[in-house]
């Protein structure tokens, strides 16, 4: 299993956190230039990768002020999870931890896992930005 993952300090409270990353309406704005088509509901969201693959991806768990993770809801060229994790860091903050976890082989890992860290990097910083 690879495992990609960053993580970030924001200047806000835990469940102002959670709740925006809970609704995967608010993560077309955390999205690189690179995807496109972007359609979502609170549970579910859809886009198109530049030159790459359509993907679909669905809320599969919630955890309250802890974590969330989305799936693929069609067939995806590997087995993969999109986690997020919150916890408290302090009065009126909180760390947020992006994870990736990819069933990759070799030849797939030599490939994807400078995309996916730019990926998880770049959805970071975004949040960061976006709840500042």
């Amino acid at each position: 299993m690879t495992i990609i993952q960053n993580s970030t300090v924001i200047q806000q409270p835990i469940g102002d956190v959670y709740s925006f990353l809970s609704d995967l309406n608010n993560h077309q704005q955390l999205m690189p230039d690179n995807i496109y088509n972007w359609t979502s509901t609170a549970d579910e969201a859809q886009f198109t990768i530049k030159n790459m693959a359509k993907l679909a991806l669905k809320i599969s768990q919630r955890v309250e002020n802890k974590e969330l993770v989305c799936v693929p809801t069609n067939e995806a060229p590997f087995e993969v999870s999109l986690r997020w994790q919150v916890e408290e860091a302090g009065e009126g903050q909180t760390k947020a931890t992006f994870i990736i976890e990819a069933q990759l082989n070799m030849m797939m890992k030599m490939m994807a896992s400078g995309p996916l860290q730019k990926l998880v990097d770049h959805q970071v910083s975004r949040l960061k930005e976006v709840l500042g």
